[in-house]
């Protein structure tokens, strides 16, 4: 697994040895952010569900300009802390041992700019975070990964790479800091 794009494309990141952890693949990751283009630059980003960090690395290398990353196995920490440092990002990250879900509950609106959710797919975790995103907006911009097969509301905007799909939603433009969000039709 390697940093596709950007400041970093080419660079090789650690993946735990542990078979629960499923990487977004380059494929996903191209398209996601292909996608997020005109959101990169400079961003607030949070990688919920982070594994290898490889999303939030990802945009960081395109000019995000910190990233906060959730994660609480063990085997999957000790290789995001080795890409974080790896691709000296230490002074830019902040890694947090939790679990993504009630950390994303308890959420302020608009902490983020970009938010990358990419929990086991066909987990109702996926479901509890846009419902807590949904409530709050604690991102501009949610972008989660999912199997084909898992249905979730309509977004703004959705791509699928085999069988899986990334599913983007935006605070309406016309919300305040203070109104929720509403997911534009797809």
């Amino acid at each position: 697994m390697r940093i596709v794009g950007g400041k970093f494309a080419g660079r090789d990141l650690m993946s735990p040895s542990d078979a629960r952890v499923r990487p977004t693949a380059e494929l996903v990751r191209v398209a996601a952010l292909e996608m997020l283009h005109a959101d990169v630059k400079n961003a607030r980003v949070l990688d919920l569900f982070a594994g290898t960090g490889a999303l939030g690395l990802e945009a960081m290398s395109r000019g995000a300009h910190a990233a906060d990353f959730v994660e609480f196995r063990p085997s999957s920490l000790h290789a995001l802390k080795a890409n974080i440092a790896l691709l000296r990002m230490l002074d830019r990250t902040r890694v947090f041992k939790r679990d993504a879900v009630p950390f994303a509950a308890a959420l302020t609106p608009d902490r983020y700019d970009i938010a990358f959710v990419d929990p086991p797919y066909g987990s109702k975790m996926l479901d509890m975070v846009i419902a807590s995103w949904h409530a709050t907006g604690f991102a501009r911009v949610l972008v989660v990964e999912h199997d084909r097969s898992h249905a979730v509301p309509a977004g703004a905007q959705r791509r699928i790479i085999d069988d899986t799909v990334i599913t983007i939603y935006r605070v309406a433009s016309t919300a305040s800091a203070t109104d929720a969000p509403i997911a534009q039709g797809s």
